[in-house]
């Protein structure tokens, strides 16, 4: 009786590994993102992952090549007719883009002890459009400054006031009102728990752009 032949094992490669550990970040949080947990999505042995990448920090810095990279390849080559802003602001609302579809690499970013080649080639590419705008290297040099993390798409946040919101600290901001009238009367009128937020407290794109024109529109002056 003759059987069937299974199909051939797609080969493992360290793609198929990164794009694996990203998979499962991006359905369970990066905490998530074990080699066992990435070898049973491969179907394979935990082990046979080590020969693609050396431990688990270097899994991490593969997750960020691999995402940097896509960036890079949609960047590439931005129109710049309508000028250095424009080309700037879509170049970093793009990045936004792959940040709100990965909302868990901001923090993976920020946990690199060294900038990813990838990264480097992506705030290369920040410099060149500032430099075809007439800046100097000095002024972009303090551009990148003012952006800080905003030239990748997202904003740190210095703490998260959100992680203490309920009716006791609702009952706390009445109980200061007098102390800090001004904090209290905007808290009062600004509503934090937006339903369309989406890095973080009060991080939604309305406010993100807003501070990014902010930025922009005062390069652009001192320009």
């Amino acid at each position: 009786m003759a059987t069937q032949a299974s199909e051939p094992r797609t080969p493992l490669s360290r793609d198929r590994v990164l794009r694996a550990a990203v998979a499962i970040a991006d359905a369970d949080g990066l905490e998530a993102v074990t080699m066992r947990r990435i070898g049973d999505a491969l179907g394979a042995e935990a082990m046979s992952l080590y020969y693609h990448v050396a431990n688990k920090n270097a899994l991490l810095d593969g997750i960020v090549d691999v995402l940097m990279d896509e960036l890079n390849a949609v960047v590439d080559g931005d129109d710049t007719s309508g000028g250095w802003k424009a080309a700037m602001r879509r170049r970093i609302l793009t990045a936004r883009q792959l940040m709100l579809r990965h909302p868990w690499v901001p923090r993976l970013l920020e946990s690199r002890t060294t900038m990813r080649p990838a990264v480097v080639l992506y705030h290369d590419g920040l410099v060149g459009l500032m430099r075809s705008g007439g800046f100097s290297y000095d002024l972009a040099h303090h551009a990148l400054h003012a952006l800080g993390s905003r030239a990748l798409g997202f904003s740190q946040e210095l703490f998260d006031p959100s992680a203490g919101a309920g009716a006791e600290s609702e009952r706390m901001l009445v109980d200061l009102a007098d102390q800090l009238p001004n904090l209290v009367g905007m808290l009062s009128e600004i509503a934090h728990d937006d339903p369309d937020s989406t890095l973080g407290w009060c991080d939604d794109q309305a406010e993100f752009e807003f501070s990014l024109d902010l930025i922009l529109d005062g390069l652009d002056r001192l320009r």
